[in-house]
C-alpha cells in the first residue's frame, strides 16, 4: 500500500492498515520530514460533538450546511459528524492531549466562526502540532510501516505509461502506483503498489499570502487532473480572515487562530471602531468567508494595509494558557496583545475543492483513494466550517481502511510500468526561470483570483497563465527533473483549474465572490473538471 503524505490522513490511514494487515507494507513517501505538514500549522483545534447535555449532532450538520452556503453533501456532513467524535477518541486513546478545563477531568471545549456551541477540542493553539506528534509516535511501533523522506511524488502511473491512449472519459483508469525523486540522489523510482491513497494536502502557495507552509503546492491534485481524474469546487479557496499582518513580508503568513475570536477578540479598524455588524448579525464570529470579504472590503474602502482584533479587554492568564505561541510571536513583532490591537489581513488558507472522492474516499480512478484537504468530499461545499478539517481527515482515512476489506487480495502489481524516461533532458542552466514563474503566478492570482473575483479578472488571470504554462512545459521537457521546476507545474495546473472553475460559476456563493454575479443562483450544482 503507498501513502503519499505523512499527515493526518496519510497516518491515520496508515497506522489503521498496519494493525488490520501485519503481513503487508505501507509506503509512507512525504517529500521533506514526516513532521512537516498542513497537518502541523493547525491551530485552532478538531469539531466534535463532545458535550451531548448541550451539543448535538443536528446542531453540527446545520452550522455545517450553513457555512457551506448549499454545495455540501447531506449525507456525507452526516457521516462525518456522526462518526467523528469515535475517531477523536481513537487519537485520545492514541495519546493526544487536548486541553481539559483547570481542575477538572472535563475537555475545555472552544468555539469558533460559524459554530453554534462550544465544540473545538484543542491543545493551547499548538493543536495540529500535537495531533502529527501523537500520529507519528503510533506509526512508529508498526514495523510494516515504512516513512520514506525527502521522496517527491511526480506522477501517477496509468495505463497511459503501457502505451494506451487515456482521456477524460475513458472509463476504469487504473493507479498502479507513482514516480517519485529521490531529493538526496537525484535518482527517480518507479513504486508500485495494489492501492495508492493521496494524502498531499492543500495548495495555499499558489498565493503570494498564504497560511500555508511552502510544501503545500497541490502535487496530488495535479497529479490526479494529469492522469485525467475527475477533480471539483476549485473555485472556493478559503481565505482565513486573521493572518498577523507583517510589513517586512513573511512565508507562510503567520496564523491567528479563529479561536482567539472565539475566546472573545473582536474586529476593529485602526481607530478602535467594530465594523462587522454591518455585514453580518454573528459579528466576529461569522463565517469565514463573511470575515475575510469584510476585512478586504474595509481595507480597500479606508486605503489601509490591515484591520485590528482587540484583544485588550481579555484576561491575560487566560490569553496567555489558551495562545501562547501567537502572544510569542505578537512580542517578536513589538505588539503586545493586552496593550496592542494584532494587525490582520486575509490570507490563503484551506482549498475546499480537489479530487472528487465518494463516501469513502475513492477517486473517479480504480485503485486511487485520496483524504484530507487534496480531496473533495462535499463535506465543507462553498466554505469550510471552522475545524472541520482534521475531523474529515480521520473519518476518511478510516473509511478508507474500510473499503479496502476484501479488494487488495484482488488487486496486483503492475509489472509491465516502464521506469521513468529522462532521455534529452540537460541540467537547468537559469533557476531564475523557474524563480521568476513562481512569483509571476502568485501575482496572477493574487490580484486576479482573490477575495473578489471579475470576469474580466478571471480571463486575464486564464490567458497569463496559459502563457506561463507554455513556458515551464518547455522547461520541463527540456530539462531535469528538480522540486521547484515540479512544484511550479503543479501550482500552474492549480492556479488553472481554480481560474477555470471561477469563471464558469456565474454566480456569488460561499468563497466564490464575483462582481459581475453579485447575487446566488437558485439552482445550483457542483463544479466538476
Amino acid at each position: 500500500m503507498l501513502v503519499l503524505g505523512s499527515g493526518i490522513a496519510g497516518l491515520t490511514f496508515a497506522i489503521k492498515a498496519a494493525k488490520r494487515y501485519p503481513d503487508r507494507n505501507i509506503l509512507v513517501l512525504t517529500k521533506t520530514i514526516e513532521g512537516e505538514s498542513n497537518t502541523r500549522y493547525a491551530q485552532g483545534g478538531v469539531a466534535a460533538v463532545w458535550n451531548p447535555e448541550k451539543d448535538n449532532p443536528e446542531k453540527h450538520v446545520a452550522d455545517t450546511l450553513d457555512a457551506g452556503a448549499g454545495l455540501c453533501k447531506e449525507e456525507i456532513v452526516r457521516i462525518v459528524v456522526d462518526e467523528g467524535p469515535e475517531r477523536v477518541r481513537e487519537i485520545i486513546e492514541w495519546g493526544a492531549r487536548f486541553d481539559k478545563e483547570k481542575g477538572s477531568e472535563s475537555y475545555d471545549l472552544a468555539r469558533e466562526g460559524g459554530h453554534s456551541e462550544h465544540r473545538i477540542l484543542h491543545y493551547k493553539d499548538l493543536t495540529g502540532w500535537e495531533m502529527q506528534r501523537t500520529l507519528m509516535e503510533e506509526a512508529a511501533k508498526f514495523p510494516n510501516i515504512q516513512v520514506l523522506e525527502h521522496y517527491f511524488a511526480l506522477d501517477l502511473i496509468t495505463q497511459h505509461h503501457l502505451g494506451r491512449m487515456v482521456i477524460r472519459v475513458t472509463p476504469n483508469i487504473e493507479c498502479y502506483g507513482c514516480y517519485a525523486l529521490n531529493k538526496l540522489n537525484g535518482e527517480i523510482d518507479t513504486i508500485l503498489a495494489r492501492v495508492t491513497i493521496l494524502c498531499t494536502g492543500g495548495a495555499g502557495q499558489v498565493y503570494k499570502s498564504t497560511t500555508n507552509p511552502v510544501i503545500a503546492t497541490g502535487d496530488g491534485v495535479a497529479m490526479t487532473y494529469r492522469a485525467k481524474g475527475r477533480v471539483e469546487n476549485m473555485e472556493f479557496m478559503q481565505f482565513h480572515p486573521t493572518s498577523l499582518y507583517n510589513p517586512n513580508g513573511e512565508n507562510p503568513s503567520f496564523l491567528v487562530s479563529e479561536a482567539v475570536r472565539g475566546f472573545g477578540a473582536v474586529l476593529k479598524d485602526a481607530d478602535g471602531v467594530e465594523f462587522m455588524h454591518q455585514y453580518d448579525d454573528r459579528l466576529s464570529l461569522a463565517p469565514r468567508d463573511i470575515v475575510a470579504r469584510a476585512i478586504d472590503f474595509e481595507m480597500k474602502k479606508r486605503g489601509t494595509d490591515c484591520m485590528f482584533l482587540d484583544c485588550r479587554h481579555l484576561d491575560k492568564d487566560g490569553f496567555m494558557a489558551h495562545f501562547p505561541t501567537i502572544y510569542e510571536k505578537c512580542l517578536s513583532l513589538g505588539i503586545d496583545p493586552m496593550k496592542n490591537m494584532i494587525p490582520v489581513v486575509p490570507a490563503c488558507h484551506y482549498m475546499c475543492g480537489g479530487i472528487l472522492v465518494d463516501a469513502f474516499g475513492r477517486s473517479s480512478i480504480n485503485r486511487l483513494y485520496a483524504a484530507g484537504e487534496c480531496s473533495s468530499t462535499g463535506l465543507h461545499g462553498a466554505n469550510r466550517l471552522a475545524s472541520n478539517s482534521l475531523l474529515e481527515a480521520m473519518v476518511f482515512a478510516h473509511r478508507i481502511y474500510l473499503d479496502l476489506e476484501g479488494k487488495l487480495e484482488s488487486w496486483d502489481f503492475q509489472e509491465d510500468a516502464p521506469d521513468w524516461n529522462a532521455e534529452g533532458t540537460t541540467d537547468p542552466q537559469e533557476m531564475v526561470l523557474i524563480t521568476q514563474g513562481l512569483k509571476e503566478l502568485k501575482d496572477i492570482m493574487s490580484y486576479y483570483v482573490g477575495i473578489v473575483r471579475s470576469n474580466l479578472r478571471s480571463k486575464r488571470a486564464l490567458d497569463r497563465l496559459y502563457l506561463l504554462y507554455q513556458e515551464t512545459e518547455e522547461l520541463y521537457k527540456t530539462t531535469k527533473i528538480s522540486p521547484q521546476l515540479m512544484e511550479l507545474r503543479n501550482l500552474i495546473t492549480i492556479a488553472y483549474l481554480i481560474s477555470r472553475s471561477a469563471a464558469h460559476r456565474r454566480e456569488s456563493r460561499g468563497l466564490h465572490y464575483t462582481t459581475d454575479y453579485p447575487d446566488l443562483l437558485p439552482f445550483v450544482e457542483n463544479s466538476v473538471l
